[in-house]
């Protein structure tokens, strides 16, 4: 199946985005609709496979050429810092990555004097660098689960984290301290697809770039 084109998506919210998106140029699966446990679907027709895994595993399948093209957060692209082509923000799944803390220390707290501090977080590779440039020594905890707790029960002072609305960190007695990067889905290519499947990959771009390009123009 050499001939076909293989998508890896993240299950959830960003796989409906993402298929609506794909719908504007053509591209579609009707096995994917109504439920399903089933993890990879085919339009025999137009010789596209779609693989519904986890965010996190989305660049690992992309970047071994298991998919071809695969939509992740860039969160995830920063974190693991895979070799892969980035060609495309689609501007859906927009948050942020911010730095986090009580409100209650927030109140006494400067965080240009900060020079040792411990943070909990699902990116320590991106919290390491960005506490780094800033000469900032950090012990950091990795978790997998509800980094807000961590400062509820003492784990840390500060956490790393997405944040959208912000309504969780409120509830939880904690405010934005510093924003470390603004987060979208973006679109990402396998680098040997790209030769070996080129005329395809790039009409899908193109394509993608578009209309990405023509709903910008019509929000403005």
């Amino acid at each position: 199946m050499s001939d076909y084109i293989t998508f890896a998506l993240p299950k959830g919210r960003i796989l409906q985005d993402s298929m609506e998106l794909f719908a504007k140029i053509g591209i579609t699966c009707p096995e994917m609709e109504g439920s399903s446990r089933k993890l990879v679907f085919e339009n025999r027709e137009s010789k596209f496979r779609f693989m519904a895994v986890r965010a996190t595993d989305v660049p690992t399948y992309v970047e071994y050429g298991c998919a071809d093209i695969g939509v992740v957060g860039k969160d995830t692209l920063l974190e693991q810092g895979k070799d892969l082509y980035e060609p495309l923000d689609l501007k859906f799944g927009y948050c942020r990555l911010a730095v986090a803390e009580p409100v209650a220390l927030r109140q006494q707290d400067d965080p240009a004097s900060w020079s040792n501090i411990r943070v909990a977080t699902k990116y320590p590779n991106i919290t390491e660098r960005f506490f780094a440039a800033k000469g900032i020594q950090v012990e950091l905890i990795k978790l997998y689960g509800s980094i807000e707790l961590a400062p509820l029960v003492g784990l840390s002072e500060r956490i790393v984290d997405l944040v959208s609305t912000g309504a969780t960190l409120r509830e939880n007695g904690m405010v934005e301290v510093e924003t470390i990067a603004e987060i979208t889905s973006r679109l990402i290519v396998n680098r040997a697809s790209l030769k070996t499947k080129h005329l395809r990959i790039t009409a899908i771009l193109e394509g993608l770039e578009k209309v990405i390009g023509d709903e910008v123009r019509i929000s403005n």
